[in-house]
């Protein structure tokens, strides 16, 4: 029994998965974050597109 857990305390093949995924949070966060800051000029640009379209029939 004490074996089997020592190599359980000693495996670390989880520990790849879990920062793998910390890492893909961390780049999610960033890229809402930056969305958010371009989220008005988005809004305006394609206001003026559905604007441009609608006059032009």
């Amino acid at each position: 029994m004490k074996t089997v857990f020592s190599r359980f305390v000693k495996d670390e093949s989880g520990a790849t998965a879990i920062e793998y995924g910390l890492i893909a949070a961390i780049i999610a966060v960033g890229i809402i974050a930056a969305l958010q800051g371009v989220q008005s000029s988005l809004k305006g640009t394609f206001n003026k597109i559905s604007s441009n379209v609608a006059n032009a029939n």
